[in-house]
């Protein structure tokens, strides 16, 4: 199955921000489009914000002045339903309400070919329950668009409980023809973006709830020592508390209300009082004019060990062991069999977030997990009110050798990043394992979807296969509660490792 006949008409129903974005992708790529909506004039006035920023990128040479007339001479406002009786798809971009978008698909079977592809950009709703009002379903699929549509690559095809596989097949193809990045997806609570990226805003609102640190500081550790884009204050800051907090929470319903998608109560509290972030002046930050923007919390400089012994093998962070000599710190390794640690010379220990606490030890400083040791900028470091002094000091002193910054936080278990990425990577393989996506096409998902700096699945790989399974052990111990429960996935694949590295 092909995709779609540039000659095909293909409409667009609901003329908001996301609808005119689809409108403008499928206009780009050579339809003739008509554009519906249910509130009289406004399709018109969508027409020509198009075709204003059809301007735009002729301004800025991404379109030539012919391509973009023959596009405007392509789009037409539809006054009725009825206009759109030759279009070969219909893509629905309307209020985020399942009774509104089962109407309105009934009242376009009434209208369409009997083979055109009806398709919903729904971001929090179930295909399947939407495509259920249908008197043929099979033709019935979601486009998940990610916002600003002609910008962002990334499609979600959502193949509901009746699609076709032809319908499916030929919404991915069409997709790809419009210059997207497709990924195939069964329908399930959040599909592949929304579903596996709740923990990199849960674990940021759990540490904060903890009073183990302030947001500047966690968003700064998200972005310079996990590599993230933006931090999860930030970013919900910029998405809106009300609109991130709204997907949290139909995704934590949709799974009858399983643990590991709980919302925060602290987020609850901020949308509550009104602080939705950029668009009402005030989130997480206050972003009104003038405003000055918090610093994270960064340790006073310390001076460095003079030397540290290395017992056992430091796993995804043994390049620190080089670091540390080019710093002109020396290094003395000593083999291990009971951990991995850095012994600074007063005595105390330096160990990588485990999902374990420093209070449970006697003078541990642990840090984080970063993406990249050489490139990062800022590297976390936690404590117990029983840590030694001079334990901090030197831990600090250690990694600000190695031209880090360093941000001291709460003595919580798993730290920021690690217990972050351990859980996106179990969510990741919970998904795989029940048939949602392949592999390959999750990390792209991620990746493209929300700018992660590797995919699940590439983490994964280079922390180690049995790394993200014993980091939630661990923090499952000290939080029974069923979040930090590795899924069954996660255990067998790890379990599997174990059994074939311990054949070998």
């Amino acid at each position: 199955m092909t995709a779609l006949d540039l000659s095909s008409p293909v409409a667009v129903v609901g003329t908001g921000t996301m609808g005119q974005g689809i409108a403008q992708v499928a206009l780009v790529a050579g339809h003739p489009v008509r554009l519906y909506d249910a509130v009289p004039d406004r399709a018109r006035e969508a027409a020509a914000a198009i075709g204003a920023r059809l301007d735009r990128l002729v301004e800025k040479g991404r379109l030539t002045a012919a391509d973009r007339d023959a596009a405007r001479a392509r789009l037409r406002p539809a006054d009725d339903l009825a206009d759109l009786a030759d279009c070969a798809l219909v893509v629905e971009a309307v209020l985020e309400r399942l009774d509104v978008k089962q109407e309105l698909f009934r009242a376009l079977e009434d209208v369409v070919s009997p083979d055109c592809l009806l398709a919903t950009n729904t971001s929090s709703l179930s295909v399947t329950a939407i495509g259920g009002a249908l008197s043929h379903p099979g033709r019935f699929v979601g486009l998940h668009f990610f916002n600003p549509a002609p910008l962002l690559p990334l499609v979600e095809v959502v193949s509901g409980f009746a699609t076709d596989v032809t319908s499916a097949t030929r919404a991915y193809e069409t997709a790809r023809a419009w210059g997207k990045t497709p990924v195939a997806c069964a329908d399930t609570p959040g599909f592949i973006v929304n579903r596996i990226a709740r923990p990199f805003y849960a674990e940021a609102f759990a540490v904060y709830e903890a009073q183990a640190a302030d947001p500047a500081t966690i968003d700064a550790v998200l972005r310079e020592s996990g590599g993230f884009r933006m931090g999860a204050f930030e970013l919900t800051d910029l998405i809106g508390q009300d609109v991130n907090e709204s997907v949290t929470h139909s995704v934590w319903q949709s799974f009858f209300q399983d643990v590991r998608f709980t919302p925060s109560l602290a987020q609850r509290r901020l949308v509550e009082s009104g602080r939705l972030g950029r668009k009402t002046g005030r989130g997480w930050y206050d972003h009104r004019e003038g405003a000055e923007r918090p610093e994270p919390h960064t340790a006073e400089k310390r001076q460095p060990p003079a030397y540290v012994v290395a017992e056992g093998d430091l796993g995804p962070a043994s390049e620190l062991l080089a670091m540390i000599r080019e710093a002109g710190i020396q290094v003395r390794e000593e083999d291990e069999d009971n951990g991995s640690r850095l012994v600074l010379p007063g005595g105390g220990q330096l160990a990588l977030a485990d999902g374990q606490t420093s209070v449970e030890f006697r003078d541990v400083v642990y840090f984080d997990l970063a993406l990249d040791y050489r490139k990062a900028t800022r590297i976390a470091l936690s404590a117990s009110q029983d840590t030694g002094a001079r334990t901090v000091s030197e831990a600090t002193g250690l990694f600000q050798a190695l031209g880090k910054d360093v941000s001291l936080i709460g003595d919580v278990p798993g730290m920021i990043v690690a217990r972050t990425v351990a859980r996106i990577i179990d969510l990741a393989h919970d998904a795989v394992a029940k048939g949602v996506a392949t592999e390959e096409d999750v990390d792209t998902a991620m990746r493209l979807g929300v700018n992660y700096p590797l995919g699940p699945f590439e983490w994964s790989r280079r922390l180690g296969r049995t790394w993200a399974c014993s980091v939630l052990d661990d923090l499952h111990q000290r939080d029974p509660s069923g979040r930090y429960a590795p899924s069954l996935a996660l255990y067998r694949h790890s379990f599997a490792t174990e059994k074939r590295e311990g054949a070998s």
